[in-house]
């Protein structure tokens, strides 16, 4: 009856620690899976990528700016990127995009789930 105590407050114990690693994760870490995996510059010179549903895209790389619309959508093409505002991201990168309702707009590179900002290949603009 101990014994089998023992093992089922150890494995109490294990599923409690797998589970707390899983949820404290950093509060900006971009989740994985397919968009994430999927995420690079296609042959069309546009990156392909994951992205919050929801993101913002704003008038100018500045949360400051009018915001010209949202990306509805989970996974978005990016047309180039700029230097701007920094962001939660920990730097200053921004990806201008068609948003969802057809404005052109700079999303903060928080927001789209790339390894690395600039994405490698993307041109500047």
């Amino acid at each position: 009856m101990i014994e089998r105590r023992k093992l089922s407050v150890a494995l109490a114990t294990a599923a409690l620690a797998a589970g707390l690693l899983t949820a404290a994760g950093p509060a900006s870490a971009k989740p994985a899976g397919q968009a994430a995996a999927e995420c690079g510059v296609r042959a069309d010179g546009k990156l392909w990528c994951g992205n919050r549903v929801g993101a913002k895209g704003y008038e100018h790389r500045s949360y400051g700016s009018a915001v010209r619309g949202p990306l509805n959508s989970s996974f978005s093409w990016f047309a180039c990127w700029g230097p701007g505002d920094p962001h939660g991201g920990g730097n200053n990168i921004w990806y201008w995009t068609q948003l969802d309702n057809g404005q052109w707009g700079n999303v903060p590179a928080v927001d789209v789930y790339t390894s690395v900002d600039p994405a490698p290949g993307l041109r500047q603009c």
